[in-house]
């Protein structure tokens, strides 16, 4: 049974810029009508120029936050972002297992907008064995899904044989986001077990897309804690993600954010 407003429990690190990270995902959720509360795994020291500082947050912490939140607000999702390392990644699991069959929506986050490392490299396995086969949605980006699954991915044809291959390891179902990959337009492939659904549009010219995965994933997240069946959600998502980035503020010399706030405009 969902809340009215749906609630969504995010393990993620805070962004002191505010553009992506737990920020990113509270400004999504509470911009889309949920209740947002979080679990968070690191600070971070960045702004638009990159990540300067990473303070883990310790695990006992993380764990804590999320039971505390569980035990008493409950959630309707949980979205998952950075997590930093292994022993993080076993922590998120525990969550989700604890929630009982509350949905997860994993954002596989490696690498920061501007090449700063998210995630120990030694960790991605334990994020294929630990939190693949719990994603109720996957949400890789193409580099991402080429380094979880070890295959080069050039092409949409490239996106779904990885996303195949994600299946196969357990994920109910992946949106592999084609931002990367060149072109004129941009296409992002939504595969399930019955089928695959594109979401398609013009490529954006613009610098200011710093938090972009943060907010589809957490987009995607509160509409299946509203009760929106998963084609539905990812597709408030991506025209939430896209009317986002064209109106984005220009803040910042660097990769600048979002305007999470567009619907009050």
């Amino acid at each position: 049974m969902t809340s009215a407003a749906g609630r969504v429990l995010i393990i993620a690190g805070s962004d002191s810029g505010g553009g992506a990270g737990v920020q990113a995902d509270i400004k999504t959720v509470t911009m889309l009508g949920g209740f947002a509360a979080t679990a968070i795994t690191a600070l971070t020291v960045q702004n638009t120029l990159g990540v300067s500082a990473v303070h883990p947050v310790p695990l006992e912490i993380i764990e804590a936050q999320g039971r505390a939140v569980l035990d008493d607000i409950g959630a309707d999702a949980i979205k998952t972002g950075m997590l930093g390392d292994a022993a993080t990644i076993a922590v998120a699991a525990r969550l989700i297992d604890s929630a009982q069959g509350v949905p997860a929506v994993i954002d596989p986050v490696m690498i920061a907008k501007g090449g700063a490392a998210l995630l120990a490299p030694e960790a991605v396995g334990a994020l294929m064995s630990e939190l693949v086969p719990r994603a109720a949605l996957l949400t890789p980006n193409a580099p991402e899904a080429a380094s979880l699954t070890g295959l080069a991915i050039d092409s949409a044809d490239d996106l779904r044989r990885a996303g195949d291959a994600l299946m196969r390891r357990g994920a109910l179902a992946v949106l592999m986001k084609g931002g990367h990959l060149d072109g004129e337009r941009v296409t992002d492939i939504l595969m399930t077990p019955t089928g695959e659904t594109l979401f398609e549009g013009p490529r954006l010219e613009t610098r200011h897309t710093h938090g972009t995965g943060c907010t589809l994933a957490s987009a995607c997240a509160v509409g299946l804690a509203q009760g929106l069946d998963l084609t539905a959600a990812v597709a408030r998502a991506w025209d939430y993600v896209h009317r986002a980035i064209a109106g984005a503020p220009g803040l910042g010399a660097g990769h600048g954010p979002l305007d999470h706030g567009w619907p009050l405009r």
